[in-house]
């Protein structure tokens, strides 16, 4: 079918395939930031928990080094926020991408009825 398709409806059909590609790029660094951002404010809420005098380690690559409440509660609470505002922003950009896809689909489809003169579709809305 592609190879019927006229020029300006291929450039389309191409777009809205690399619309649909960056809207999974996306998706997948949501749910990574998303992921991410459960695990660090569940680590943040353990840390509430604890008594501040208590030892603790935190992961730096294979190593676990000696690490201080606060700057541990610190760290954690910034983590949480930076990816807060992360995830915030691929949301929005989600559905930035989304909408556009939507309006470019719409776009080829009209393309294609008003272009294609009604074929197996039917009357293209072309008029009686």
């Amino acid at each position: 079918m592609q190879g019927n398709l006229p020029p300006e409806a291929q450039e389309k059909l191409e777009e809205l395939q690399d619309l649909q590609e960056t809207a999974q790029k996306v998706a997948a660094q949501k749910e990574q930031a998303e992921s991410t951002l459960n695990e660090s404010k569940t680590a943040l809420d353990a840390l509430d928990d604890i008594d501040e005098d208590t030892t603790m380690y935190r992961e730096v690559g294979e190593l676990l080094v000696e690490a201080e409440y606060d700057e541990a509660h610190d760290e954690l609470s910034e983590k949480v926020d930076t990816l807060e505002i992360r995830v915030e922003q691929l949301q929005k950009q989600e559905q930035r991408v989304q909408e556009q896809f939507e309006s470019l689909q719409e776009e080829l489809q009209q393309m294609l009825q008003g272009g294609a003169g009604g074929g197996p579709m039917g009357p293209g809305g072309a008029g009686a």
